[in-house]
């Protein structure tokens, strides 16, 4: 069964219910009130007459009580009223014009076959316990009297009134039904057009994903699936570019073995030719290498949990290692190296520390890359995140070449594989960090890496 289905099958149930149950409660709570109010009624009644009787009998104190009582009249104002009226054995004294035919036994209401009167149905309204009758006492001069009148009227009454409600209820319910309709229709339709959407992103054309308008959470997901359709599309791209990247890459240095072999085998080079071609060839098997080591290191920490060993590291520790490895290469170029440590000592990270070693060279060789006289390494603690900063004096980097700098076998002038900074991101993102690069405002390139940091304890 379609969801549309579901929650409208779902929406009119509870809607049933709800109907049912509150129609059931309004019969008992409006039949209530109509009983209390007909018994309230009925008790001012009984006080009215009660008073009159009270007033004749004070009146008519010279008569005898028996010969009075027999002559009571007793007739309510309310014709829907009746009256009964007994004295103090329990003997019926009196009753209202409009008492039944079968409550007394004969067609005659005298004074003497009113006194013989004992069926059982006027026992029962004079107990009180006659389920079909409202009834109230009053103590009289008489005696006890006794007013009635039938539940039946009331249950008419209260049906009427119900059924008014019932129809108020059933339109009711069938507009909101109607509205639930096109209310459902509204909210499924957006997730109808986001199956679509995945259904194309399960196809790979993720190109081809539109974004679906919608508000609330349905919206939210609409979002995630049209910005992971737009992820999936860059990194399919970026995985065909890396691929052919990585083709051209291996290519060259494979061309380059092959001639100089080949030459060699068919004695095309001779003598000091012969040793040139071999120092190409170990030089392009050196650099061929390279690049495998690093397509494979880059493999690994994409997908590879094991390969990242992550430690406790003192942050000034690590940045004298890395001056310290690029000594030799600063001394070949002449390039000064200017560092600069604001309160580091007692500070340390977490991450594979190795690693994050490789990633800092790999840094600060490209920044003496394009260096002309000085590189600054600048590390210091800001809202308890380590931030390092290693800039040089050189070009800058392109704006161009800038958004996409840590992209694989993206390089500049005078680079080399391209996988050296894509490694460093990389590796640094995998120890919970952030690298960004940008221009100085007086020129040279700087790039920051910034990390959450860990005091001593």
């Amino acid at each position: 069964m379609k969801l549309v289905h579901q929650i409208n099958l779902a929406f009119g149930i509870a809607l049933v219910l709800v109907l049912s149950v509150t129609g059931i409660i309004i019969h008992y709570v409006l039949l209530d009130h109509l009983i209390g109010a007909q018994r309230n009624d009925l008790k001012a009644m009984s006080a009215e007459m009660t008073a009159t009787l009270q007033q004749d009998y004070t009146a008519m104190s010279s008569v005898a009580v028996k010969d009075y009582a027999l002559a009571v009249p007793v007739t309510p104002s309310n014709l829907s009223v009746n009256a009964i009226l007994t004295d103090s054995t329990g003997s019926i004294l009196s009753v209202s014009p409009s008492t039944p035919y079968s409550l007394v036994s004969s067609t005659s209401v005298d004074t003497n076959k009113m006194a013989k009167l004992q069926t059982a149905t006027v026992q029962s309204i004079q107990n009180g316990t006659a389920k079909d009758f409202i009834t109230v006492d009053n103590v009289t001069p008489q005696g006890k009297l006794t007013l009635y009148t039938p539940l039946s009227k009331i249950k008419t009454i209260e049906q009427a009134l119900l059924k008014r409600l019932l129809i108020i209820f059933s339109t009711a319910g069938l507009v909101m039904l109607i509205l639930s309709l096109f209310i459902t229709k509204k909210f499924i339709e957006p997730l109808i057009q986001l199956r679509d959407e995945l259904n194309k992103v399960k196809e790979r054309r993720f190109a081809d994903v539109s974004f679906v308008k919608a508000g609330g959470e349905i919206g939210s997901v609409a979002k995630s699936v049209f910005d992971m359709a737009g992820e999936l599309n860059r990194f399919n791209h970026v995985q065909k570019q890396f691929f052919q990247n990585a083709s051209h890459e291996l290519k060259t240095p494979l061309m380059s073995i092959s001639g100089y072999a080949e030459g060699i085998r068919d004695g095309v080079f001779e003598g000091e030719s012969v040793r040139k071609g071999l120092d190409v060839i170990m030089s392009e098997s050196a650099r061929l290498k390279k690049l495998v080591t690093e397509m494979t290191l880059l493999a690994k920490l994409d997908s590879e949990e094991d390969v990242f060993k992550t430690e406790e590291i003192c942050l000034q520790d690590l940045l004298t290692e890395t001056v310290e490895r690029m000594n030799p290469l600063l001394v070949k170029k002449g390039i000064a190296l200017h560092t600069m440590y604001e309160n580091i000592e007692q500070v340390k990270l977490r991450a594979d520390r190795d690693k994050l070693l490789q990633a800092l060279l790999n840094v600060v060789s490209n920044a003496v890359r394009y260096a002309k006289h000085h590189i600054y390494i600048h590390a210091e603690i800001q809202n308890k995140h380590i931030v390092i900063r290693i800039s040089d004096d050189g070009p800058g980097i392109s704006e161009t070449l800038l958004p996409y700098l840590f992209h694989r076998f993206v390089k500049g002038k005078d680079g080399e594989s391209g996988l050296g900074l894509a490694i460093s991101r990389a590796i640094v993102e995998r120890s919970g960090g952030l690298i960004q690069a940008g221009n100085e405002r007086g020129g040279g390139a700087v790039i920051s890496l910034d990390f959450p940091a860990v005091p001593w304890t």
